[in-house]
């Protein structure tokens, strides 16, 4: 297996990008499915950003340094990763707060369309945010909340559903929905699509036109490598973005915002998906992230993410059999991670960390390694094999300090 994964480094046509980022070569990094690593150029630009165009150029950089329409050039630049035109994609806020603001806006057009529809359709165990958003919609008396199984999703689209609202690679599982199919059998039903890809950008292949999605969210600080809590990103196809209406009516997403009216205006296309000012030093850093991935290209980071998952799949198949993988075998339905159950997970993510192999835990008993194509390696996949199979023979996972839980699991 060590002599394979050393093997399959030396032929990696990405290897060369993990120069781009901060990584000590003692840590095999496996959760930048949770956060993406820090690439070496943010904190210079960063830097840039604070010293020259805030401290010397002050305010005028709204203008000079185009801090003014950075939500629309990050936007633009991402379009490419998830199949969208440079036009159909915004940065802005959070996750949350975009799937509060398009869920209220799907539903507000078919009303306009004059549909008499409420119903909200997701599947339980999707990511809670995602549905907690139904919820708050749903205690105003905006929506209503529908869950079924995800082998029930299409026999659940009956003519009340105004929305389908999925997360395209589940959060715990790995498992990836077949994207173009569910969204057309919405479409036959009447509803619209909402899908979540927070876990799928910038490591696993979308085509948001190919698959005729309405909207869509993702987040920016995992495969994109924004940092720690940073700016998501809005989807609205073309088709949509001059009949939508979002409730966060803000004064960046005024058509004129600096001409300070009383009453609003939204701007046209997807701008008017903006609430507040745009969080200039996050974006900045986002940037960086995402104009390496661009630079890299989706399809090889697809073909990369997929030999990591297999490497690693067949390697724990055959020496760790007693933890069993809740992730699909057929990488064509597999996000970029890998997901094994264990009731002692907890313990187990926390003594491979002591060993500086990252994975996450994810409750109740799930054991969860994600692939950053950019800079996992294929020895550090190996790694985490033969480290978890020392700790289980030794059974040093038991030591009382790795059952303590932080905050943050």
């Amino acid at each position: 297996m060590i002599e394979q994964a050393a093997n399959l480094d030396a032929a990696d046509p990405l290897a060369k990008w993990r120069g781009e980022f901060l990584l000590d070569d003692a840590i095999a990094y496996l959760d930048g499915n949770s956060l993406g690593a820090l690439p070496k150029a943010t904190p210079d630009r960063i830097a840039e950003v604070v010293r020259r165009e805030w401290g010397e150029d002050l305010i005028s950089s709204w203008n000079t340094a185009g801090w003014i329409n950075l939500p629309q050039r990050l936007g633009a630049k991402i379009a490419p990763l998830v199949g969208a035109k440079s036009d159909e994609v915004i940065a802005a806020d959070s996750v949350s707060v975009n799937l509060f603001k398009l869920i209220s806006a799907a539903l507000k057009l078919q009303s306009q369309n004059g549909q008499r529809r409420k119903v909200v359709l997701s599947e339980p165990g999707n990511f809670p945010t995602d549905l907690y958003m139904i919820e708050g919609l749903e205690s105003q008396g905006l929506a209503e909340q529908r869950l079924a199984d995800r082998g029930d999703i299409e026999s659940a689209l009956g003519d009340d559903v105004a929305l389908l609202m999925l997360t395209h690679v589940h959060y715990k599982s790995g498992e990836m929905f077949d994207m173009a199919r569910l969204t057309k059998a919405a479409h036959d039903a009447g509803a619209l699509v909402l899908w979540d890809l927070s876990h799928s950008a910038g490591a696993v292949p979308v085509d948001l036109n190919g698959a005729g999605a309405d909207f869509a969210v993702g987040c920016g600080y995992k495969y994109l490598n924004g940092g720690p809590g940073a700016p998501a990103f809005a989807y609205v196809a073309q088709r949509h973005q001059s009949g939508i209406e979002q409730p966060l009516s803000g004064w960046m997403g005024h058509a004129k915002p600096f001409d300070f009216t009383d009453e609003y205006a939204p701007a046209p296309g997807v701008d008017r998906l903006l609430c507040g000012t745009p969080p200039i030093l996050s974006m900045s850093a986002m940037e960086v992230g995402v104009d390496l991935m661009a630079s890299i290209g989706i399809a090889p980071l697809v073909e990369k993410s997929s030999g990591l998952s297999e490497f690693t799949r067949a390697a724990m198949a055959e020496h760790i059999p007693e933890l069993e993988c809740i992730s699909p075998a057929d990488p064509a339905v597999r996000g970029s991670q890998l997901s094994f159950r264990h009731e002692n997970a907890y313990e187990l993510c926390q003594a491979l960390i002591a060993r500086k192999v990252i994975g996450d835990f994810r409750a109740p008993d799930v054991l969860r390694v994600g692939f950053a194509p950019a800079y996992v390696r294929y020895a550090d996949c190996a790694r985490l094999v033969s480290e978890l199979r020392d700790m289980l023979d030794s059974g040093e996972w038991r030591k009382a300090e790795y059952a303590e839980r932080g905050a943050v699991t």
